[in-house]
């Protein structure tokens, strides 16, 4: 499983509190728990500081990689942020994220064409939020489409289905299921992820509910998720799911989440 951390996101307090006071031991701290909690990437994001966000991601970027030996996800939706960031990470960088939003595409399209980027891919378009399997798998399908014309071969793309909050809509979650299963077959290339915590919005008891959809999640063939790493029971739902549907071979990643206490009944 591609666990992308997202706890240092300018969007936060005291995140952004660090970030404007140059705080660096305070954001090392906060990506050596991710690190060591198993992210692949670590999410860093500044979007906050408009004007100042090329030099701020920057800063996160060198300072993060300074303590950990991780790729990172670089979060903005600026090319200009994302262009300065890509030049001084070290190792393939994750792109978080383009759409098929016209002005986000064109901005963000030729910073990463011919290069060997990780790409998250929103199931977006000028059109709007899809609620069904069937306008996520189109929007993917021409995501794909466009990607592989621009030299991003199928196992960079990680397409982000989108996440919707079963409380506004009780289908929500079952559409989102149905999408991953059929971009999964018709895409067998390419990675599914997706930040989940949404889909519990508005109803109690949301970390319960989050765990279960993520095996759900799991079962219908995600490989990636965008959530807190820190999150032990997370962690081990994870781990439990995929020993369970057979992605886990002698399930020797649910026996070291065992073994790091993850997993409890």
């Amino acid at each position: 499983m591609i666990i992308v951390g997202e706890l240092i996101n300018a969007s936060r307090k005291k995140i952004r509190a660090a970030i404007e006071a140059a705080d660096a031991d305070y954001i090392k701290d906060i990506a050596t728990k991710q690190d060591k909690a198993g992210a692949t990437f670590v999410d860093v994001n500044a979007g906050v500081f408009v004007g100042e966000e090329p030099e701020k991601l920057v800063w996160l970027v060198n300072t993060v990689q300074s303590v950990i030996d991780k790729p990172l996800a670089l979060d903005s939706p600026d090319p200009k942020a994302i262009e300065a960031a890509m030049k001084v990470h070290k190792g393939t960088p994750m792109l978080n994220s383009i759409s098929l939003e016209k002005d986000r595409w064109e901005k963000l399209s030729p910073v990463i064409a011919n290069t060997d980027i990780k790409v998250v891919s929103l199931c977006m378009s000028d059109a709007g939020m899809p609620t069904t399997a069937e306008d996520r798998v189109k929007i993917a399908d021409e995501l794909v489409n466009r990607l592989s014309k621009i030299n991003i071969p199928p196992e960079n793309i990680y397409i982000d289905p989108l996440v919707q909050p079963v409380g506004t809509d009780y289908t929500f979650g079952i559409e989102f299921l149905r999408a991953v299963g059929q971009i999964k077959d018709k895409h067998p290339g390419v990675h599914i992820m997706c930040g989940l915590s949404n889909i519990s919005f508005g109803l109690p008891e949301r970390l319960f509910l989050n765990r279960i959809f993520m095996a759900l999640a799991i079962y219908s063939g995600l490989d990636g998720a965008i959530i807190d790493p820190t999150d032990a029971p997370m962690m081990g739902t994870i781990a439990g799911a995929t020993a369970l549907v057979g992605k886990d071979k002698g399930c020797r990643g649910y026996l070291k989440a065992f073994r790091a206490g993850l997993v409890k009944a």
